[in-house]
């Protein structure tokens, strides 16, 4: 039975564990190969561990272990031409491009008034110039693609609606959906399709920490536990459940960018548990 990405070659973000390993493997096994880049490194305002070069190889094995090729870099969303060498290499190595998945992100707090102007360019420096780096590094190869192309933007459910505490994110979040519907626009000519993804929590390090688990209980504060917090984050969704898996994003993702939905563009598609309509 032929992969739903059959043939097809896939530029991943923020790839090295999380959400961005989990649609490399599932890209991967619906027969696409991957371009895959991560930072492997921290960021300082950052409150927890981020990923590792062990974390990108660990993806590289999975994705090489099931028969699909993948060339992984080291680069950081921000630095323009360091995506760009890492893109037009992969591009290079494996006959062109048609899938791009803008995943990379990272997440930090503080109360509005708090905020650090190093917690705010950090912010928005990986979740929204990042994002805007990414695809204009790939709309030349996309534009090449005589099939067009799918693209699709990782914001959240706080691109849709404000959260206390995270001014900064919500900010960069809601500026993706901007990019999108923009892109959208201009690169429908040419059939390359733009969405965005609006998660509710993920179950990854990104809320598994004892930063995020100090919101839910203040009385705890970085003492608190995940099994302490759960509750908290099952208050936030709808349906009964603290946080969806990263299977679930790369399931819409995987969806999205093939051609079952060869004729949506500029959809904001909420994998969310029912968060925005509670």
């Amino acid at each position: 039975m032929t992969g739903l990405l059959e043939g097809k070659v896939a530029f991943i973000t923020g790839a090295a564990r999380g959400q961005g390993r989990s649609h490399a493997v599932r890209m991967a096994e619906e027969g696409a190969d991957v371009i895959a880049v991560d930072l492997c490194a921290q960021i300082g305002t950052v409150p927890y561990g981020m990923a590792t070069p062990e974390d990108l190889a660990e993806t590289v094995r999975q994705v090489e272990a099931l028969d699909r090729r993948i060339v992984a870099s080291t680069v950081d969303v921000r630095d323009s031409a360091g995506l760009q060498s890492a893109l037009d290499d992969g591009v290079a190595q494996l006959g062109g491009l048609d899938v791009v998945s803008a995943n990379a992100g990272v997440f930090s707090t503080a109360r509005f008034e708090d905020l650090t102007d190093d917690q705010w360019d950090d912010m928005i420096g990986v979740n929204l110039t990042g994002v805007f780096r990414t695809a204009r590094a790939a709309v030349p190869h996309l534009k090449a693609n005589p099939d067009g192309g799918a693209m699709v933007l990782t914001s959240s459910t706080a691109g849709v609606k404000g959260i206390p505490n995270a001014a900064h994110y919500v900010a960069a979040k809601h500026g993706v959906v901007g990019l999108m519907k923009t892109l959208a626009n201009e690169l429908a000519p040419h059939r390359i399709r733009v969405n965005s993804l609006h998660p509710t929590t993920v179950d990854t390090d990104m809320i598994q920490n004892p930063a995020m688990y100090g919101l839910f209980r203040p009385d705890l504060g970085t003492s608190a536990t995940r099994e302490d917090a759960e509750a908290g984050f099952r208050t936030t969704n709808k349906l009964d459940v603290p946080w969806v898996e990263s299977i679930d994003i790369s399931n819409a993702l995987v969806w999205l960018c093939s051609d079952l939905a060869r004729y949506v563009t500029g959809v904001q598609l909420p994998v969310d548990a029912g968060n925005l309509v509670k």
